[in-house]
């Protein structure tokens, strides 16, 4: 109950596969997923529905998500924009289209900035990057989601706990944190212990640390983000109001294979265009799929990444026909999960009007 699907076909030729969700379903919600479950990486998306934990519920249904570093990259998997699961900051954003749901579930779509800086001891405050490369030029903040990521060799860290009674990691959007550092590391593949962080840092913070050295980490954000219980990145937005927004991408003018998602008070709804496919579908510009989620009732909706990766599953079939033949690995993707009864309904998952 609460699931529909169907499939148009539009002589174009377009394949469009739709899944939508009923909002008034109070144990249906939406739960952002990495690669290897709250571990990045990269993997095909019907592999993360089965690494879903089950005490959070059955996925019944997902799409990809946010676009990513590839596996050529120094961290494969690492999402390109926001990243929030279940209140836990994984990836920051790039003052680009994001979705995000609050603590009702209901969800919004913002370009949200980050205001991310880390402070030792007496040092000035640096922006620092989260769960990214370290190429030297701003210090980096790992979090035990990274550390299937880490590949190669790479400059030594610094091993952060939690400082006395301050709130310590993990680290949440808007949440000062306040740690102190255990020591240094320099063992890349060892595994991050859940209440650790790592840093790494060039100068002159690199002049600063040493064991026992008080840290600060900063993680404000414009608009603020403390409400949000999770998030996950792509854009641009497609639909605002009831109207298409006339956002542009790289590659938007073209055709070619697209995932969105989008709302009204109803319902919810995963949308999947396939393309490359001449005998079955060529694929939409943005600006198509953005008239057709209009049509389709959305009065919000965002543009995920799309070609290869566009994929929608439900109840563990692919629905679509991937560009390639198969199913590409990616890094992210958004579930529907339905929460067993004998788990109380929290609201985080509820995807409220």
């Amino acid at each position: 109950p609460g699931i529909g699907v169907s499939h148009a076909v539009r002589d174009e030729p377009w394949s469009i596969h739709i899944v939508r969700v009923d909002r008034s379903q109070p144990r249906l919600g939406f739960i952002p997923s990495l690669a290897y479950h709250d571990r990045i990486g990269l993997n095909p998306l019907s592999d993360q529905l089965t690494l879903f934990p089950k005490s959070l519920g059955v996925p019944v249904a997902a799409i990809n998500g946010d676009f990513y570093a590839t596996e050529n990259d120094p961290m494969p998997g690492d999402p390109r924009g926001l990243f929030i699961q279940r209140n836990l900051l994984v990836s920051a954003p790039i003052e680009r289209d994001c979705l995000w749901f609050d603590r009702s579930g209901k969800p919004h779509i913002d370009t949200v900035r980050p205001r991310f800086t880390v402070r030792v001891g007496e040092s000035a405050p640096q922006e620092f990057g989260l769960n990214e490369d370290f190429d030297g030029s701003r210090p980096v903040v790992l979090t035990p989601a990274a550390s299937t990521a880490i590949q190669g060799d790479r400059p030594s860290g610094w091993i952060l706990a939690r400082d006395g009674s301050h709130p310590g990691p993990p680290l949440k959007a808007g949440q000062p944190l306040r740690a102190v550092v255990r020591g240094a590391v320099t063992n890349h593949s060892a595994p991050l212990e859940a209440d650790c962080l790592i840093l790494r840092a060039g100068t002159p913070l690199q002049d600063h640390l040493r064991p026992g050295a008080r840290v600060v980490l900063e993680t404000r954000t414009e608009p603020p983000l403390e409400s949000a219980v999770s998030a996950i990145g792509g854009g641009p937005a497609l639909v605002h109001l009831g109207k298409p927004t006339g956002k542009s991408a790289a590659r938007s003018s073209e055709r070619h294979p697209r995932s969105a998602f989008g709302w009204n008070e109803r319902h919810c709804f995963l949308v999947v265009v396939d393309g490359r496919q001449a005998g079955l579908s060529v694929g939409m510009t943005l600006a198509e799929l953005s008239e057709f989620l209009v049509k389709l009732g959305c009065q919000e909706a965002i543009n995920f990444d799309g070609g290869g990766s566009t994929e929608l599953i439900l109840n563990g079939q692919v629905l679509n026909s991937p560009c390639y033949g198969r199913e590409r690995a990616t890094a992210t993707s958004l579930l529907v999960v339905r929460v067993p009864e004998t788990q109380p309904e929290t609201q985080s998952q509820k995807p409220s009007p």
